[in-house]
């Protein structure tokens, strides 16, 4: 028994999906890339692997840590399973369409990843995703947001917690300190799990600017809803930079508000998601009673630098297979119509019909068993006269 396990099981985190899945699937693939392609977003399809050097180009440490690599058996190069498609899009962007102005990209497609982003998930996700790229203002991001809770929205998610940060605070207020990567490491990780009795010991022990180390302390409860923005102002204001990030939180939030985004907004000024590659604002969609972000995203300036085109970006992802599990439960299978076997041409005539028109119809093959019934069909074609008739199986 043990020995035919090994035929089927797969490895932890990696599934094969059902008719019933792949069916929740494909439609909202189709409705999401429609949603994008209205508001004039192209598709792309980056390559599933990669030559390593290219694939990690530009990305951070976690990325590395996420790709599954292998060798090329026509090269002996290393290459990798992409474990992220935005920075394959970013490089499309710069390398290959090079174009002048702003540029709407978009994508789906699987990802693999080397281990789970948290307990229990899936290590295949099937990733989706907007980009901008060429504009820096506030308005491409108000426009990405916009677009990723339209999505939600689309996908019959309700009751959504938009969640905002800005990595600039965090950089400024770390750039007027001098300290070693290793040490700035160890700031930086107690800083995103709020541990408070760990994160003041190296504060007190790194930072010698007793006014730096106040904020740097004070970041860690500076969350909450958007009137954290004020407490934030008077706590970290001087700081030309920061009061910048700040200003253009509550910008988005004003506009949120006034344009009637109907979210619950929440500020988070310690969230430093993506740190290794965002440079502005940071944000993630949350559903009730989910612990993890439903999609995220931010602003990436000069991603492309490395390309050799440095463009302004902003963007936004998801996990296709995590917003279908959140849908209500459809129905399935979906409608469809029982042929019998055999017939004349006007029966096969009256086939090619029904599909043209979108039916789905299942012919009877010889031999089988099954009614139309038993095969999922709730209507069946009936001969009348010298025509073939849909009627409803009983």
């Amino acid at each position: 028994m043990q020995e035919s396990l090994k035929h089927w099981q797969l490895p932890d985190g990696i599934e094969e999906l059902l008719p019933s899945e792949v069916h929740g699937i494909e439609v909202l693939r189709r409705q999401t890339l429609d949603l994008f392609h209205s508001w004039g977003y192209e598709t792309v399809i980056p390559p599933l692997i990669e030559y390593l050097e290219s694939l990690l180009t530009g990305a951070g440490n976690d990325l590395d840590l996420q790709t599954f690599k292998l060798t090329d058996q026509l090269t002996g190069r290393m290459m990798g399973v992409r474990a992220d498609m935005t920075p394959q899009v970013a490089r499309i962007d710069a390398h290959r369409l090079n174009r002048e102005g702003p540029v709407r990209l978009c994508y789906l497609g699987s990802v693999l990843h080397t281990r789970p982003e948290i307990s229990g998930a899936t290590r295949s996700p099937i990733q989706v995703g907007a980009e901008l790229y060429g504009h820096a203002g506030i308005e491409s991001d108000l426009e990405v947001i916009r677009l990723m809770l339209k999505m939600l929205q689309q996908s019959g998610i309700e009751n959504v917690h938009l969640d905002l940060g800005h990595v600039g605070i965090y950089r400024a207020l770390i750039a007027q300190c001098d300290l070693t990567q290793d040490q700035e490491a160890l700031l930086f990780d107690a800083l995103q799990r709020k541990a408070s009795a760990e994160l003041n010991e190296i504060v007190n022990q790194l930072i010698t600017d007793e006014t730096i180390a106040q904020q740097l302390l004070a970041l860690k409860d500076l969350n909450g809803d958007p009137s954290v923005l004020a407490t934030a102002q008077s706590t970290l204001g001087g700081d030309p930079e920061i009061s910048a990030a700040l200003d253009y939180l509550q910008q988005i939030v004003t506009t949120a508000e006034e344009r009637k985004w109907n979210v619950s907004l929440h500020i988070d000024l310690a969230e430093l998601r993506g740190y290794g590659y965002h440079t502005g604002v940071v944000f993630a969609a949350y559903a009730a009673g989910i612990g993890e972000a439903v999609a995220q995203g931010g602003r990436y300036d000069n991603v492309g630098a490395i390309f050799g085109r440095a463009r302004p970006a902003t963007g936004f992802s998801a996990d296709l297979k995590n917003l279908v599990a959140l849908q209500q439960e459809q129905d399935y299978p979906p409608a469809a119509i029982f042929a019998p076997k055999g017939g004349d041409l006007s029966l096969q005539q009256k086939i090619d019909i029904l599909r043209v028109a979108g039916e789905r119809v299942v012919v009877e093959l010889n031999g089988q068993q099954q009614n139309g019934k038993e095969m999922g069909c709730d209507r069946h074609l009936v001969q009348s006269g010298n025509d073939w008739v849909v009627e409803k199986i009983q």
